[in-house]
C-alpha cells in the first residue's frame, strides 16, 4: 500500500469519526432541547418533526423518525451524488442514518423548561454540530445539500438559502400548532446559522494586501499554499519614500489564517491587511469536493 492510499485511508477515518460524533451530538440536541421546546429545527430534520407532529395529532399514528427523514432527504442525497461528489455524499448518508437511528433509540432528558434558552442553547449546538460535518467535508442532509450546491455553482456563500427555505416549514408549522413554537424555531433556526457561517469558511472570501520587500516570493508562497494567484504593484513608501512592492490576492477565509502564517514565514517585516470580500466575478478556485 503506497503513501497516497494510507493517507486517503487516515484521512477517511477522521472524517467518519468526525460526522459520527456530530451524529450523535445532533440526535442528543433533538432529544433533549428540540423536543423538550416542541421546536422545529429548520431543514430535513425540522420537516421530519412536523409529519410526525401532524401523524401523531391528526392521525394519531406514530412514525419513526427514521423512516421519515430517510426518505425526505432521497432527492437532496440525488444531487449529492450528481452534483457535488461521491465520498462526500456517502458520508452525509451516513450521517443521515446514524442521527435517525439514534434520535429513534436514545432517550429523552429535559435540561431546562425555558423556550427562549432551548431556542437559543439548542441552536447553537445544532450549529455546532452541522459545522463539524462541513469541516469534515459531508452535510447532515436536507437544505445543506442545496446551500454546497449553490455555492459551488455561483461561487458565493450560500447558506443563508435553507433560512428562507425553512421558513415555508416554520410558516405551516404556525398555521397549524400555533406561531409561539414557530417564532422559537426562527431564533433557534437564526442561531443554527450563525454559528455555521462562523465556523464554516470554505465559501466565503479574503481579500490580502502585502507590502513587502519580498514580493515575488510572497506571491509565491500564496499559490503554493492556497492555489490562488496574486498581482503585484509598484509602490513607494510615503514616510520614508523607498521602494514598496504591493502583493494583492483573493483567497478562501478558511485559508487566511495558514497563508498569512506563511508570508510571515518568508518575510517578518510584511505589512498584511485581510479585508473581508463580499462577492468575486470571474475566475476563483475552489478545492473540489471529493
Amino acid at each position: 500500500m503506497n503513501k497516497d492510499s494510507i493517507n486517503l485511508r487516515k484521512n477517511m477515518t477522521v472524517r467518519v469519526i468526525a460526522v459520527s460524533v456530530a451524529s450523535l451530538i445532533m440526535a442528543l440536541n433533538i432529544n433533549t432541547f428540540i423536543h423538550t421546546g416542541g421546536l422545529l429545527p429548520g431543514g430535513a430534520s425540522g420537516l421530519t418533526l412536523l409529519i410526525q407532529e401532524i401523524c401523531f395529532k391528526f392521525l394519531n399514528i406514530s412514525v419513526p423518525y427514521t423512516l421519515i427523514n430517510v426518505l425526505i432527504n432521497a432527492i437532496p442525497v440525488y444531487i449529492g451524488f450528481k452534483f457535488i461528489g461521491k465520498r462526500f455524499t456517502l458520508l452525509s448518508c451516513w450521517v443521515i442514518v446514524l442521527t435517525s437511528v439514534l434520535t429513534d433509540i436514545l432517550p429523552s432528558w429535559v435540561v431546562t423548561q425555558d423556550t427562549l434558552l432551548i431556542s437559543i442553547f439548542g441552536g447553537l449546538i445544532n450549529g455546532f454540530a452541522i459545522s463539524i460535518c462541513l469541516l469534515a467535508d459531508s452535510t447532515s442532509g436536507g437544505t445543506d445539500f442545496v446551500a454546497i450546491y449553490l455555492s459551488e455553482k455561483k461561487g458565493i456563500d450560500s447558506f443563508h438559502v435553507p433560512l428562507f427555505i425553512n421558513a415555508g416549514i416554520l410558516t405551516a408549522a404556525g398555521l397549524l400548532f400555533g406561531w409561539d413554537k414557530a417564532l422559537y424555531s426562527i431564533l433557534f433556526q437564526y442561531a443554527s446559522t450563525a454559528v455555521i457561517r462562523t465556523l464554516y469558511r470554505k465559501f466565503q472570501q479574503a481579500t490580502l494586501f502585502i507590502v513587502t520587500n519580498h514580493a515575488k516570493e510572497v506571491a509565491d508562497v500564496i499559490y503554493k499554499t492556497s492555489n490562488h494567484g496574486a498581482t503585484i504593484f509598484e509602490g513607494e513608501g510615503a514616510f520614508e519614500h523607498c521602494e514598496r512592492r504591493v502583493v494583492y490576492s483573493v483567497i478562501s477565509s478558511a485559508e487566511s489564517s495558514k497563508v498569512t502564517k506563511a508570508i510571515k514565514e518568508i518575510d517578518p517585516e510584511a505589512f498584511v491587511n485581510v479585508l473581508k470580500t463580499e462577492r468575486v466575478l470571474g475566475r476563483f478556485y475552489q478545492r473540489p469536493t471529493d
